[in-house]
């Protein structure tokens, strides 16, 4: 499907002119006219393809954002364990006759902000991850934007073949569909 409905419009436009001039018997316009609907096909698969790459690039950032706020919860119950250990510390250091009970606590704040400063570490690679697959992504959108571009640009030059009567519009079409196609294969390698 494609984004646009002037985008619908007008490949229904190139239809319905390819359909008449599919009428006279011109064995021209008969290939061109098939040309043209194989070419609307393969353009509309390419654009839900380009849309597909780019919700995946928008969750995938959403992803790492979530990961990034569950990171920096965790970063900050750490730091919240980290002074309360130091302060437990320092109250064993005082001779203070709690002072074992002190020191248990603080080794309890050190072995709790060990534990949330290693999840929080797991949430920064789950962060890093989504942002490579969001690139990805990305990268795969922009070359499907290429491809239908191209195959976009082909459809209405194998239409000059149609309104012209001549064969070099509709070949330089197909080299064009054959760019479109390598720029859509070329996002998923």
């Amino acid at each position: 499907m494609s984004d646009s409905p002037l985008e619908e419009l007008e490949h229904r436009e190139h239809v319905e002119h390819a359909e008449h001039a599919a009428l006279e018997g011109n064995p021209l316009i008969s290939q061109v006219t098939l040309s043209i609907a194989v070419l609307a096909v393969v353009a509309a698969i390419s654009a839900s393809l380009e849309t597909t790459e780019s919700d995946a690039a928008i969750a995938a950032k959403n992803d790492a954002v979530l990961a990034q706020d569950q990171a920096t919860d965790q970063w900050g119950f750490a730091n919240s364990k980290s002074l309360r250990r130091k302060v437990y510390e320092l109250a064993a250091d005082t001779g203070n006759p709690k002072a074992a009970i002190y020191a248990a606590a603080a080794a309890h704040e050190a072995a709790d902000e060990a534990k949330a400063e290693d999840v929080a570490k797991g949430f920064e690679t789950k962060r890093d991850q989504a942002l490579a697959r969001a690139d990805v992504h990305e990268i795969r959108h922009g070359r499907l934007t290429v491809a239908s571009t191209l195959l976009h640009m082909s459809i209405a030059i194998a239409t000059l073949a149609i309104i012209l009567g001549r064969r070099w519009p509709w070949l330089a079409a197909l080299a064009l569909s054959a760019a479109g196609l390598a720029a859509a294969a070329w996002a998923y390698l």
